[in-house]
């Protein structure tokens, strides 16, 4: 099997030739590069690449940036007057530091404004298909409705409104998936195939189950039922602890899931995840990108890599990383060991 055939077959639930291993795009070296090259012949890369436009805002929205030293505002001139995010940046990242919308109506508001269906532009993604072909897995990325809602509010605000006004956020995530599906239809009709849906975190890690059940499982499933039906895969991104989730993960119609994070930084047993998901949803990760694949020395790695390639595979299982994009040079040549880890389990010269 190719990556693409193997990364697929996983994703469809079935048993490839060996686990995949598939690193998260290149981290900070591009495609191109050495590293990036490495990674695309020497482990089953998957890449994601936008399609332009934002369903959300619509094409012209009317919003304004001004820049005033290290912080960007993003102005919503809205029918009730202007609502502010205020962007933070320093010399490695970038943060919102002040959010648009604190209250039913500021969402109402952002409703108001004049709305014409957006764009999209496949080149992009068109040349990365090119690039990758049969040796990874190129991916579109779509925000969820929920993750609009919660770009929007600040946490305290969206957990708050959660308790207050639970029928405020359905409302508003429903016209966001109104908007996010008339968008992937037209997409996908034009050979947008396999996508990575974003979001579901905002309900699982900070408001729980009844609301994944409402905003994500009533709503996102409606996503991926277009995604089927032209064909193509529906991989879902979520971190955080995810153990008590996992009949509402299988309710969701996905094929795959990332990055089911082990202790510390999720709950996620492969053996118990295995049993509950495995032959309806493929897992991908459970090695975190910095901690293990960046920091532990290869002997570590590869001891925890074939523990996970024992208790997840040979089917339904992607060995993987938490798709966060901030691996190291170091971990990189882990990536590719544990590939090589995954042909001598499974026996592949």
């Amino acid at each position: 099997m190719n990556s693409r055939e193997r990364l697929t077959t996983a994703m469809h639930c079935g048993t490839p030739d060996r686990v995949p291993v598939a690193p998260f795009g290149t981290a900070q070296h591009g495609l191109d590069s050495p590293l990036g090259q490495r990674l695309l012949h020497e482990t089953d890369l998957i890449y994601e690449v936008g399609a332009g436009g934002n369903y959300a805002r619509g094409a012209q929205p009317p919003v304004r940036r001004e820049e005033h030293g290290s912080k960007t505002h993003v102005i919503f001139d809205t029918p009730r007057g202007p609502l502010t995010q205020v962007i933070r940046r320093t010399d490695i990242t970038s943060a919102t530091v002040k959010f648009p919308c604190a209250s039913g109506a500021d969402l109402e508001a952002m409703l108001e404004m004049p709305f014409e269906p957006a764009g999209f532009d496949l080149g992009a993604y068109q040349e990365a298909e090119a690039k990758v072909g049969d040796e990874g897995l190129t991916l579109l990325p779509i925000g969820t409705g929920l993750c609009w809602l919660a770009e929007m509010l600040s946490p305290e605000d969206f957990c708050v409104m959660w308790m207050e006004a639970p029928e405020v956020m359905e409302r508003m995530v429903a016209v966001m998936t109104g908007r996010a599906k008339e968008w992937l239809e037209r997409v996908c009709a034009a050979g947008g195939v396999n996508w990575r849906l974003v979001g579901g975190e905002y309900a699982s890690v900070q408001l729980g189950p009844a609301a994944y059940q409402r905003l994500v499982v009533s709503y996102d499933s409606q996503l991926c039922e277009i995604i089927h039906r032209y064909g193509g895969l529906a991989h879902f991104h979520n971190h955080g602890p995810m153990t008590r989730y996992y009949d509402l993960i299988l309710a969701l119609g996905i094929d795959s899931i990332d990055p089911l994070e082990a202790v510390p930084w999720g709950d996620c047993d492969l053996a118990e995840a295995k049993s509950r998901l495995g032959g309806h949803v493929c897992m991908l990760g459970n090695l975190d990108d910095m901690e293990i694949l960046g920091k532990k020395s290869r002997e570590e790695v590869l001891a925890m890599g074939r523990a996970r390639l024992e208790a997840a595979g040979p089917d339904s299982f992607i060995l993987g990383g938490t798709s966060s994009g901030t691996y190291t040079e170091y971990a990189v040549e882990n990536f590719i060991a544990l590939r090589e880890l995954s042909e001598q389990v499974y026996g592949i010269s």
